[in-house]
């Protein structure tokens, strides 16, 4: 019986908080053509000599801030994410899964196994819902690497983006008036991922699509324009990123008059070391050190019901919101 496959890709996680994990991590992550574009021979002695002897002692010890006692946050969300959306999906003859493009489980496993299963159709969604060479297409290419190796080609739909998906947009608007029910402050601060600006020079869509999501989300909750702000975080190394910095910005807010605010990460699908680390425990340390009051970190949509149902809507109306995005 012809069977169709949905796999559901992060990013991926060290295996355990120990450094010899995460520098292994590290390696397979940093090594990638796409997250690092330059030449192998350099960049080889940089990563083996300036950066894995000293990065993963580092990121090990921010890890063991937001582990959990079962692991990972990101893979804990991820599986609880596709174990929701199998049971929405209700249909023996779809297979729900997820991987992750560093780490386990691997793509190559799972896509293994929808071959064993016998699939004759496989959903490709990568959890980034805005579109990055550094991420998406990564994941196409270790996707397509693996297919070619295949005799048979079953059919194969990848979802390159959903920025402005409208159940995309609704559900990070909902969970945004979820948490302000409970306490709401001076100033939304929307935060993106940061990517160098080069990027964006050579065509990259992200920042308009980063842009775009924001405004949409804005619009969805009638927020007038100094009612939020849009940053990017992240930020690594010494060339110039986007724009503007995130922690920059929380370093002026206090002296602006605006003493609490609210935080959200919409390019994030779920939680992980950049938002439960970087952004709810040392940004609001910066925030706090500059003056400022109250900071709230809104989560991301984990493994909640609008996620899973943003999933489904995915799979069955992917080609219909593609066209009328185009």
């Amino acid at each position: 019986m012809p069977k169709k496959g949905v796999l559901l890709i992060n990013l991926g996680s060290p295996a355990s908080t120990k450094t010899s994990d995460v520098r292994r991590y590290l390696k397979q992550f940093l090594w990638d053509k796409r997250v690092v574009n330059l030449p192998r021979s350099l960049w080889w002695l940089v990563l083996h000599f300036l950066v894995l002897p000293f990065r993963p002692r580092k990121s090990a010890k921010a890890y063991r801030k937001i582990w959990q006692p079962q692991g990972s946050p990101l893979i804990l969300f991820t599986h609880a994410l596709a174990k929701k959306l199998e049971t929405l999906v209700d249909d023996k003859k779809v297979i729900v899964d997820y991987a992750m493009r560093y780490g386990k489980p691997s793509i190559k496993k799972k896509l293994t196994q929808f071959k064993q299963s016998e699939c004759d159709e496989i959903i490709i969604i990568p959890l980034y819902p805005q579109y990055s060479s550094t991420t998406t297409a990564s994941v196409y290419d270790e996707v397509s690497s693996l297919l070619q190796t295949w005799r048979s080609i079953p059919s194969l739909r990848f979802i390159s983006h959903y920025y402005r998906h409208p159940t995309y947009i609704k559900a990070i608007a909902q969970s945004i008036q979820k948490a302000w029910k409970y306490q709401r402050s001076d100033l939304l601060l929307i935060s993106f991922h940061g990517l160098p600006k080069k990027l964006t020079e050579l065509g990259e869509p992200y920042f308009d699509q980063c842009h775009a999501s924001a405004q949409l989300i804005a619009e969805y909750l009638n927020l007038k324009d100094f009612e939020w702000k849009l940053v990017f975080q992240s930020r690594f190394g010494k060339a110039e990123w986007l724009q503007p910095y995130c922690i920059e910005v929380l370093k002026k807010l206090p002296s602006q008059g605006i003493k609490n605010i609210d935080v959200i990460c919409p390019g994030f699908a779920t939680d992980c070391l950049e938002t439960l680390e970087e952004i709810a425990i040392t940004n609001q340390e910066i925030f706090t050190d500059a003056g400022g009051g109250g900071y709230y970190y809104i989560p991301a949509l984990n493994d909640s019901d609008t996620h899973a149902e943003l999933m489904l809507d995915l799979i069955h109306n992917a080609k219909s919101h593609s066209d009328a995005e185009a």
